[in-house]
């Protein structure tokens, strides 16, 4: 009643308009049917709000991110360039045709003992880094304070704010690394290099290589990695020089890096962390349309009459078009404005939380260009998805509306496909033509494409079901039943609606699970309680009278440790090269850089053969190999096949002989290849070793006697602490796994406002029916079963739909994207999903409460 004499109002005023409506008379009709509230728009406005915010922010932090990477690759580098050895140094001949590409610093790293002179119980294990007088060849090195520095001289040290906690040391004191005592010269506050240096087992020290060399923590089988930066000049192609010099010396086993490429494990995890958040705002959108959609189509409903009596006044299909298209687009660029304004509003947040994980620095970003793809993917959804409705409402003669609510409105969909077609191929484009994968997006797109169509299939099916179903003999569950199929029945919408949000919840639940599933299977809690590295083959008796003196019940594991590179693998006369690779197989990580390397006349302990034999203790033969079962499905290797590796610059050859499945649960020593002792035996090395201590002798007094004792005895090996390390990995984990769901969330929220709107417009449509049967005696608690009892009918139904569509997804997700295993906790999924009914069922009966407490007479009178 108040829309009609609404109406008649705007006759009054405007009526001789109707005769050649003009753009700015049609404003003024939808200024005059709008108000400060946007009554009836709502839904249009939160889900329209969610979905630019999400694409807004996200575009944001993602370019942040890559202009970030692009302009730090020399900085987080360390050069143009980075040749990288371990165990080695590089020959004169290496280091000249190094030197002969433009300016060189040269430096080293290695795990380390730090302790305080005189008091051997003040110990922590560091990251040795050792450069030379060029370092930094690009970027600012800054102490605490912001004092800019470079190289410390002579055996001044720089240490990092971890160091100073741990020993309790402060600038000016002294502390003890190997066999050197060095004067802390400064605490570490910027770093320009660290980032690419990647996880490290123990805060940094920063030395002199005079200062390294008095250590004398370098003895020939040391796990040191040598680093040679190099400054290009303008204009030197990096990539093609890299591969002359591995193509120069092919077997020195150089780990080559570039300026585009400074740290390739965080350049795969942001490249992934891309996709995944590019998939997340394209999944808020698509499931915002459809709030969108069930949004306008409720606000139309709400002023049929309106539109009914403007059309007998005069107003021609053409006028009611333009009228409500203004209040929409009104109203949709309102919520894009201030979707924008919330994006970047909470980009510095994001940033702030993966400051440690990402390089992007805090504080407010504007990426005008992110804000514009942002802009124009809300305005493409808003038209695309209210196009339908908006068409339906201006199609249909004037008697037609006014006879919708008793005879439901049917078809009208001709006038909506061109603005429609036009939309999804505005979409379509803008998303594959901004995308970095062109071809995840197309693909998401058309799989969001055909879960729509298969939703909505599955809703019209449900209403052919229903109509064909013989009718229960219970009068709730009869009526019930035939509201699935009556005419203006919204099945299908609801279908739809509920389907998305759903299997939004349980791709929340599966991503989550699985993320816990793999930090538990990642960094167990079963481990040893300290690793030994560099413990000298001469020094083994030494090392465990300490250890037994400390705790006689104590587990001692030692086994012999190399690195050398994988540099080629396959049949005898056929061998692959790594160097000729283009890029390295899904899954064969351990073909990047230098693996540790042992040998072992015996399986080790938690490995189990899939395939082959061992070979016998005193074996002489022909050198044998044994390879990780996971690696030999990446590179289809075989029995009988060869891998090549080169070991301080020399190549050994090795005939596979078995395969072996690895427990890498157990935290313990686990090799991706093993060799026979006669292999590589004969290389120089040193020995590593695990110390695990019975539960009674994990007190800081045993602690401190092991350490101190092999801090004193061993100054030249590594004691590293298990706790510390696991945490760091946990923290590190966790951190990303809280950065995937808080982007998830998103789609969450857009599928819960989706929800809550579909059964919104569904109540709006069940007004007269509610009334009709209030007139026929029902009460109000009939009424109430009656909404229980269908919409607990539907969410059964869908239940299963989207516990398979969800849990497609979040497979996908997390083997597919981000490569981890798939782990779900199917008690939690299922209690998400049940949780996920249950909102359901509460929004369908708090938006139904106003509902039961209308008076029929009022509805009737208003008809």
């Amino acid at each position: 009643m108040q829309a009609d004499l609404a109406a008649g109002r705007w006759a009054d005023r405007f009526g001789h308009l109707f005769v050649s409506l003009s753009w700015s008379a049609a404003w003024r009709l939808a200024r005059r049917g709008l108000d400060w509230r946007f009554k009836g728009l709502r839904l249009l406005l939160v889900c329209l709000v969610l979905g630019t915010a999400a694409l807004s922010a996200i575009g944001t932090l993602t370019g942040a991110i890559e202009r970030e990477l692009a302009t730090r690759g020399r900085e987080m580098l360390g050069g143009d360039l980075e040749f990288t050895l371990t165990a080695r140094q590089p020959t004169a001949d290496e280091r000249a045709a190094i030197a002969a590409m433009g300016e060189l610093s040269e430096g080293a790293r290695l795990q380390a003992m730090a302790r305080v002179p005189g008091d051997e119980t003040r110990t922590t294990p560091v990251e040795l880094k050792a450069v030379d007088a060029k370092w930094p060849l690009y970027g600012q090195f800054t102490l605490e304070g912001g004092k800019v520095a470079g190289a410390p001289e002579g055996m001044t040290a720089w240490i990092a704010p971890g160091v100073a906690d741990r020993l309790g040391i402060k600038v000016g004191e002294s502390l003890r690394v190997g066999e050197s005592d060095l004067r802390v010269g400064g605490v570490i506050g910027s770093e320009p290099d660290r980032l690419a240096e990647g996880f490290s087992l123990g805060p940094t020290v920063i030395v002199s290589k005079a200062a390294l060399e008095a250590s004398k923590l370098v003895q020939p089988g040391s796990m040191v990695r040598t680093k040679l930066r190099v400054k290009l000049p303008a204009g030197a192609d990096a990539v093609a020089l890299g591969e002359r010099i591995k193509a120069q010396f092919p077997l020195a086993g150089y780990e080559v890096r570039t300026r585009e490429k400074a740290s390739p494990g965080l350049d795969r995890f942001v490249s992934r962390m891309g996709q995944f958040l590019v998939l997340v705002a394209l999944a808020a959108l698509a499931i915002a349309g459809i709030g969108i959609g069930n949004g306008v189509n409720s606000y139309l409903e709400a002023r049929r009459g309106s539109i009914a009596t403007l059309k007998i006044l005069g107003a021609s299909s053409r006028d009611i078009a333009r009228i409500y298209l203004l209040q929409l687009a009104a109203a949709a660029s309102l919520a894009i404005v201030a979707g924008l304004m919330i994006g970047v509003s909470i980009t510095p947040l994001i940033g702030k939380a993966l400051q440690g994980l990402l390089p992007i620095e805090a504080g407010f970003v504007l990426d005008w260009g992110a804000l514009a793809i942002a802009a124009a993917y809300g305005g493409l959804i808003a038209l695309t998805f209210a196009a339908p409705p908006l068409t339906r409402a201006k199609a249909f003669p004037a008697m037609a509306l006014m006879r919708a609510r008793v005879s439901p409105l049917a078809g009208g969909w001709k006038g909506a496909a061109l603005p429609v077609a036009l939309g999804l191929g505005g979409i379509v484009a803008l998303a594959v033509l901004t995308a970095p994968q062109k071809l995840l997006a197309a693909g998401f797109l058309g799989g969001a494409a055909a879960l729509f169509l298969l939703l909505s299939a599955l809703g019209w099916g449900l209403q052919r079901l229903a109509a064909k179903l013989p009718r229960p003999k219970g009068a709730i569950a009869r009526m019930a039943l035939a509201n699935l199929h009556r005419p203006g029945a919204q099945t299908s919408a609801l279908v739809v609606a509920l389907g998305f949000g759903l299997a939004a919840f349980v791709l929340l639940a599966g991503v989550q699970t699985s993320l816990d599933g793999n930090i538990a299977l990642r960094v167990p809690n079963r481990a040893p309680d300290y690793f030994v590295l560099d413990l000298p083959q001469g020094k083994t008796a030494e090392f465990d009278h300490i250890v037994r003196s400390a705790a006689p019940d104590a587990a001692i594991r030692k086994v012999p440790a190399l690195r050398g590179s994988i540099i080629a693998y396959g049949p005898a006369d056929a061998m692959t090269r790594v160097a000729d690779l283009k890029e390295i197989p899904e899954n064969a990580w351990p073909l990047r850089g230098d693996r540790g390397l042992t040998y072992s006349n015996e399986v080790p302990e938690g490995n189990v053969l899939t395939a082959g034999e061992w070979w016998p203790r005193d074996y002489a033969g022909e050198p044998l190999v044994s390879v990780d079962d996971d690696l030999r499905e990446a590179l289809g290797l075989k029995l009988g096949d060869r891998i090549a590796v080169s070991i301080l610059g020399v190549e050994r050859s090795a005939k596979i002989a078995s395969f072996r499945r690895i427990d890498w649960e157990n935290m313990g020593f686990n090799y991706v290849l093993v060799f026979s002792p006669n292999a590589i035996a004969d290389a120089p090395h040193n020995l590593a070793a695990t110390i695990s201590l019975p539960e009674g002798a994990k007190t800081p007094e045993v602690r401190r006697a092991i350490l101190g004792g092999l801090v004193k005895a061993l100054p030249s090996s590594s004691v590293i602490e298990i706790g510390p390390v696991l945490g760091q990995a946990r923290e590190i984990l966790s951190q990303m796994g809280t950065a995937i769901l808080a982007a998830a969330s998103v789609a969450i929220l857009a599928g819960m406002a989706v929800l809550a709107g579909a059964i919104a417009a569904a109540r709006e449509r069940k007004t007269y029916d509610n009334v009709i049967l209030r007139v026929l005696g029902a009460s109000r608690r009939q009424l109430l079963v009656l909404l229980v009892a269908e919409y607990g009918l539907l969410s059964a139904l869908l239940a299963g739909v989207a516990l398979v569509l969800g849990t497609s997804v979040a497979w996908g997700v997390i083997v597919m994207l981000f490569e981890f295993d798939w782990l779900p906790d199917w008690p939690r999924i299922l209690g998400v999903l049940g949780a996920g009914v249950g909102l359901v069922m509460v929004l369908a009966v708090a938006g139904s409460v106003g509902l039961l407490r209308t008076r029929p007479a009022q509805v009737l009178r208003e008809l």
